[in-house]
């Protein structure tokens, strides 16, 4: 029997992906803005941000709830 994963909407979807569309629709700029995190802000990145991202739990759901709450 297959495992059920429940309706986890981040299910399958990478941190690297959430945050490579998030900057694709709102640009480096506005991402700082609604997520006041200097890895946003002071010489952007996809990698260091994903570094920071990964270490820092409270930002990461950040971009979560961002990434969620964008319309489908």
């Amino acid at each position: 029997m297959p495992e059920q994963h429940g309706h986890d909407p981040l299910h399958g979807v990478t941190l690297k992906q959430m945050l490579e569309e998030l900057v694709s629709t709102h640009g480096w700029e506005e991402l700082g803005r609604r997520i006041r995190i200097k890895c946003f802000t002071c010489d952007p990145s996809v990698a260091s941000s994903l570094k920071f991202l990964r270490r820092t739990p409270w930002a990461r759901e950040k971009v979560e709830a961002l990434y969620l709450s964008r319309p489908s």
